[in-house]
């Protein structure tokens, strides 16, 4: 037995050298990265970056918190004009408007809405839904004595 355990420590000196992992075992040099020649070349075109998923209802909550901070209109400027010409000209021919006059009925417009559907989510709510529907529009408005 002890020929045995001589016969081991009499190898090579690279065997007495600390323990080699598999791939400086079998000859690749581990301690630096393989040189890039062109690093367009290795990515392939088709790999797209994977666009990042948020659970169902984050967004919305987000988006909630973003417009009860914001104090901007939320129609667009243009096509609310474009409705107010139209609506005018049932009544007269050439009619024309300032624009702080369109924004008073921007601003006017952008309420009414907000309260109807307030409103309109605390009769959805009281069905216990959380999604509005056309009749609690209807009930909140009658509930407003506006038909």
């Amino acid at each position: 037995m002890a020929e045995r355990r001589n016969s081991r420590k009499s190898s090579s000196p690279q065997q007495l050298s600390r323990p080699r992992g598999i791939k400086q075992a079998r000859g690749i040099n581990v301690s630096k990265p393989p040189a890039v020649v062109n690093a367009k070349a290795i990515v392939p075109p088709d790999i797209k970056k994977v666009k990042r998923r948020y659970r169902p209802g984050t967004v919305a909550l987000r988006e909630i918190r973003k417009y009860q901070k914001s104090t901007e209109l939320l129609l667009r400027k243009a096509p609310f004009q474009r409705l107010i010409r139209e609506i005018a000209q049932y009544r007269k021919v050439d009619v024309r408007f300032q624009i702080s006059a369109i924004m008073a009925l921007q601003e006017a417009a952008e309420s009414y809405l907000v309260g109807i559907f307030e409103d309109s989510l605390s009769c959805a709510q009281h069905a216990n839904r959380v999604t509005i529907m056309p009749k609690d529009v209807q009930l909140s408005r009658r509930l407003r004595r506006q038909r």
